[in-house]
């Protein structure tokens, strides 16, 4: 018989976005971004985290609570490969998968120990939506996790240089809070776009910190061509 097994969510992570689009692809790619996490009230204990902070990052495993599916496909197709080659779901981070499994290093900042909610941990790096849930959280040893000469498959390249200059005019800076625009730079120079678009016309909206961010990509600059809060319209 298959082996069956329940496990609860320990924590939900708390972030900038309240939807799929925009996050980025891997975690660490924009480490200008913070995250909180929060335990839930059966897990909510200092002991468990006695220890933590002596560690720079983490392991999170997490549910990709937006992409669960009642049955799964043994091959999906990756946006790195433009949406059209269909690979082995095993050998993709897909979020489409029998589990719905997702797994990220991320720093961390600080452990909270008071508060209402405490114990919490903040974190940068985070590539995880606003509410997801967090099954478990494991310290990231250098010596064991990190693998310098692996070989990424098809998926070589970091995403350095995949960049875009970001242009942002005068006149909408000070609609974004001061300690949300470099991470709002970051973000969009990782172009969060998905990677098989490529119209130079089209308008997109990038829902961030409780801003609706619209902007165009021509020519590898992507420029801000709106900002109001998010629910309401251009012409409000």
């Amino acid at each position: 018989m298959p082996y069956e097994a329940e496990i609860s969510a320990i924590a939900r992570i708390h972030s900038d976005f309240p939807c799929k689009f925009g996050i980025p692809r891997q975690s660490g790619i924009v480490p200008e971004l913070t995250a909180r996490i929060v335990f839930e009230p059966q897990f909510r204990d200092v002991n468990a985290v006695r220890g933590l902070e002596g560690f720079s990052h983490i392991w999170l495993i997490w549910q990709f609570s937006e992409a669960l599916m009642s049955s799964w496909s043994p091959t999906v197709r990756p946006p790195r490969l433009g949406g059209n080659e269909r690979m082995g779901v095993f050998a993709t981070r897909s979020p489409f998968r029998p589990n719905s499994l997702g797994l990220s290093c991320v720093k961390l900042e600080r452990v909270e120990l008071d508060g209402e909610d405490a114990p919490a941990i903040v974190v940068s790096g985070a590539d995880l939506m606003d509410g997801t849930p967090i099954f478990d959280i494991k310290p990231y040893v250098p010596y064991a996790d990190s693998h310098p000469e692996a070989v990424s498959g098809f998926a070589p390249d970091s995403g350095e240089s995949e960049r875009l200059k970001v242009e942002i005019p005068a006149a909408l800076l000070p609609l974004v809070p001061d300690e949300k625009l470099a991470a709002l730079r970051a973000v969009l120079s990782a172009d969060p776009r998905p990677r098989y678009h490529s119209d130079p016309g089209r308008i997109y909206g990038l829902p961030f910190a409780g801003l609706d961010v619209r902007f165009s990509v021509s020519d590898g600059v992507l420029t801000v061509t709106g900002i109001v809060p998010l629910g309401k319209g251009e012409n409000q």
